[in-house]
């Protein structure tokens, strides 16, 4: 089944095992879960354009985590609807590559924000002093477009070659979207040069990127433990557990998904589902819940709006 014949290569994608597509109550949690996504980061994207106390580096870090949650969301959004909504699991060849790229770019550009806000609480907690002259607006547009210039050219070569690729046999796919190694399954022939530059392209991003914000916890945590006063200390150290919440809730889901993906062959098709949905869904849903209960000034500007209404 290939390319080369005279119907489109169409891949078939799968839904939750052992659950009926036609349900409508399997389709609500996914629907309520998208809902609060786009609701939750929304939010927060106005709420820091709106109010100018909130123009300070750590929140256009953190508008660029929504922005990033958002274009993870959106484009596994489409193949989701379409299964779960209108039982609709046929997707042609090319639309696959594309949805495929978008959700690891995104996926790369979501890890490349969590380390410059790890960046940020480095500076503030360990030189507050030169924190405003260190975090200039410059230096964070440059920050910022080089996130997003990464995530959009590292991920472009494993599409362009996925998409040489000759297909046979079966084309049903593990997920309801498409992802790199999932299609890179379906491939007749040699996948050595692609699987190498896949293992190669998540070491020099999510690998690097996991251990920078290892190496900066690991001095901030020090220079916390330096700080004489227990108030203080404390103080300190809440202005981090909003982004380590974040850290845990991207980056747990992503190692178990890698795990399986590799040594879990022998596991049931559910709990790759589950973790790739989770992966996926989970950290947009949850980042704006968390920052907007762990960060004051967001939930006063919460609690202002509702008093408002």
């Amino acid at each position: 089944f290939n390319r080369t014949g005279s119907s489109p290569l169409t891949f078939i994608l799968t839904g939750i095992p052992g659950l009926s597509m036609s349900s409508y109550w399997t389709a609500l949690p996914f629907c309520c879960l998208y809902l609060l996504m786009l609701l939750g980061n929304c939010t927060l994207l106005w709420m820091i354009k709106t109010d100018h106390s909130l123009h300070t580096p750590m929140y256009y870090f953190l508008s660029m985590l929504a922005m990033a949650d958002l274009g993870l969301s959106l484009s596994t959004l489409p193949t989701m609807l379409a299964i779960f909504w209108f039982e609709s699991t046929s997707l042609h060849f090319e639309a696959c590559i594309v949805q495929m790229y978008f959700i690891h770019s995104f996926s790369v550009i979501e890890s490349g924000v969590l380390v410059a806000m790890a960046f940020d609480r480095f500076v503030a907690i360990c030189y507050p002093l030169h924190y405003a002259s260190v975090l200039m607006s410059s230096l964070i547009m440059k920050a910022g477009g080089a996130i997003f210039m990464r995530g959009i050219c590292v991920v472009l070569p494993a599409a362009i070659l996925i998409k040489k690729m000759t297909f046979c046999g079966s084309h049903v796919l593990s997920h309801s979207f498409c992802l790199h190694q999932d299609v890179l399954r379906l491939v007749c022939g040699d996948v050595r040069v692609n699987s190498l530059y896949g293992l190669t392209a998540v070491l020099f991003t999510k690998g690097l990127d996991s251990l920078t914000i290892l190496l900066s916890y690991t001095m901030i945590i020090r220079a916390i433990l330096n700080i004489v006063s227990q108030e203080a200390r404390a103080k300190a150290f809440s202005t981090c557990i909003s982004h380590l919440c974040a850290v845990l809730i991207f980056y747990i889901p992503l190692i178990g998904l890698s795990i399986i993906h590799r040594f879990g062959k022998h596991l049931p098709p559910l709990t790759h589902t589950l973790l790739a949905d989770a992966y996926l869904l989970v950290p947009p849903v949850l980042n704006p819940l968390v920052y907007s209960w762990k960060t004051k000034q967001i939930r006063r500007r919460i609690l202002i709006l509702l008093c408002r209404r």
